[in-house]
């Protein structure tokens, strides 16, 4: 499937992965008992002493990832060290939140998929029955936070990252006969579509609910530049995550709402030569940019080509192969002294504009697995 626009790219795709493969080898052994959040003078800094952050799974994640394109015993063992360093968090259970599939779909639910380790399987089942139990049956939706969080009351909150943390109940409904995980993903991607997704594809990041009805109370501009503009990486998450509820339930609805969101993606980030802006509607100068949210969406647009197939999917990833291009040209650090590869990720509007994170960097290595043409499916 799009063999002429992978084959005119061929070159590039190899000659990435293999930079890919040359500089992680080395970094894999010099982070190997971390779990890094960002590099400071180009050194992973280590949050396994806050075991809870959510970003703790990627670097376990983009390890197994490199295993599965290399078969290379030096990634496997990274992947291992890392899952285990997340069990300090069975700790303090009590103040998980939804971000559990970030943080063990991507480390044990590889792990047991590749290997059948029991272990593995059981820390995904509790992340999976962590998520499940956020679900507030009365306001319809998956609870992101605990009450008292950011010094707010946010029992309430619903945020558009959790669409891709529901794929792990779509896997514990599979894995264990049990459809209860399953129709609590679609109550919450239902509700994501009526109350995130805004008629032109752009997204809410935060909706505030009535917990104890399915009113709508409000929406908070969250990690963007304000409630009515877009913030691009929860677009990048709305994309992905629609299209992964549309592969694991073959739901229509996720696949339209999927292409809603990726048309407007496209359209906006062809705006600035592929280089995705931190908001889509935030002001022109300063122009901040999110790298991070081009990888998420390139992921996102590839599934959602295959998905589509030849003739409908063409222009979906021939974006993600402009962004992914553009990105590599213009904000990639193939330096072995510097831990991070993809630069410029912005966490949000106000703060850390323009640093390197973990997760930009495991979901470049998703991206170009995926044009190499493998066919593994973290999610």
């Amino acid at each position: 499937m799009f063999e002429k626009l992978l084959s005119e790219n061929s070159k590039w795709i190899d000659a990435v992965w293999v930079k890919l493969d040359e500089k992680l080898s080395l970094v894999t052994l010099r982070s190997r008992d971390k779990l890094p959040y960002t590099s400071v003078d180009g050194v992973h800094d280590d949050g396994k002493e806050s075991p809870l952050n959510w970003t703790n799974g990627f670097w376990g994640g983009l390890n197994w990832l490199m295993y599965i394109g290399t078969g290379k015993e030096c990634y496997k063992i990274t992947a291992e060290t890392s899952e285990k360093l997340l069990d300090k968090a069975f700790f303090s259970m009590q103040d998980w939140h939804h971000d559990v599939g970030f943080m063990w779909h991507l480390t044990s639910g590889v792990n047991y998929r590749l290997t059948e380790n029991l272990s593995s399987k059981n820390r995904n089942l509790i992340a999976a029955m962590s998520l499940m139990s956020r679900y507030n049956v009365s306001g319809d939706y998956i609870r992101c936070w605990n009450d008292g969080t950011w010094g707010e009351k946010v029992a309430g909150w619903s945020i558009i990252d959790c669409m891709m943390n529901i794929p792990i109940l779509y896997w514990a409904s599979k894995e264990i006969g049990d459809s209860r995980f399953s129709k609590i993903a679609m109550r919450h991607a239902d509700m994501t579509m009526r109350d995130h997704v805004r008629e032109d594809g752009s997204v809410n990041h935060i909706v505030v609910h009535d917990t104890e009805s399915p009113r709508v109370l409000g929406v908070r501009k969250g990690q963007g530049y304000s409630e009515n503009s877009c913030w691009s990486r929860g677009a990048s998450w709305a994309l992905y995550g629609f299209v992964l509820s549309y592969i694991h339930t073959k739901e229509q609805r996720y696949l339209d709402t999927a292409i809603k969101v990726a048309d407007y993606f496209i359209k906006e980030t062809q705006k600035t030569n592929w280089l995705p802006r931190l908001d889509f509607r935030q002001p022109d100068n300063p122009l901040y940019y999110d790298s991070t949210a081009g990888a998420i969406a390139s992921c996102g647009l590839i599934e959602l080509a295959k998905v589509l197939g030849e003739c409908a999917g063409e222009k979906y990833i021939e974006s993600a192969i402009n962004i992914l291009r553009a990105m590599e040209e213009n904000w990639c650090s193939w330096e072995d002294s510097q831990d991070s590869i993809l630069q410029m990720g912005s966490l949000m509007y106000t703060s850390q504009i323009h640093v390197p994170f973990i997760y930009g960097d495991y979901f470049l290595v998703e991206a170009m697995l995926k044009l190499k043409g493998n066919e593994f499916l973290p999610w």
